[in-house]
């Protein structure tokens, strides 16, 4: 008896590749496994191209090297490159995206958060939205950063090490209930 699995256009999230320069290769093979949606830049759709990943979407008002035949092109007008993706997401329904960055663009980020689940991977770092009430089961030992200043903050099941930063406890669940509507949390990738 064999098992099929069919996966449906945007039930998983599509992956947005702002930049791959510290990012590691393996990683990136693990967010490809599903075949997702793949919205790039013209630079990094050289090196994509270099790694024989076929990308969907080319964020420019122009480009001549397609290097792929099927590539399409995501015109951004006057938006930057990552809110054209971003509000070509939301548009067509995509509820998630990993994006791919060597550089934070919080303004941006900040601005969608709560239109479109976010999970950012930067240099050695998951970064994700959580609502207040988040919890999460993690091995003892394991770092947790905040990466804005919550208000109200309480939290179970980890200790502060240092200004927003804190560790598990012990192996199990950990808690932050917080005053604002989302806020940014990293771990480790080696600890995801």
């Amino acid at each position: 008896m064999s098992s099929h699995h069919i996966v449906r256009e945007k039930q998983e999230p599509a992956l947005l590749v702002l930049g791959v320069d510290h990012f590691p290769e393996e990683q990136l093979g693990q967010l490809l496994e599903w075949s997702p949606t793949v919205i790039t830049t013209p630079h990094t759709a050289e090196k994509l191209d270099s790694f024989g990943i076929k990308v969907d979407w080319v964020i420019a008002n122009e480009y001549n090297g397609l290097l792929q035949s099927d590539i399409k092109l995501l015109p951004n007008g006057d938006d930057t490159l990552t809110t054209a993706a971003l509000k070509y997401l939301i548009a067509h329904n995509y509820p998630a995206v990993n994006i791919v960055t060597d550089v934070l663009y919080w303004d941006e980020f900040v601005k969608y958060a709560d239109k479109i689940s976010l999970v950012i991977f930067q240099e050695n770092q998951k970064i994700y939205t959580v609502n207040s009430g988040f919890s999460k089961w993690k091995p003892a030992g394991e770092t947790i950063s905040l990466l804005f200043s919550p208000t109200l903050l309480n939290y179970s099941g980890l200790q502060q090490t240092g200004p927003m930063h804190y560790q598990t406890m012990r192996d199990g669940f950990f808690s932050l209930q917080f005053e604002q509507p989302f806020l940014f949390i990293a771990e480790d990738l080696d600890n995801v």
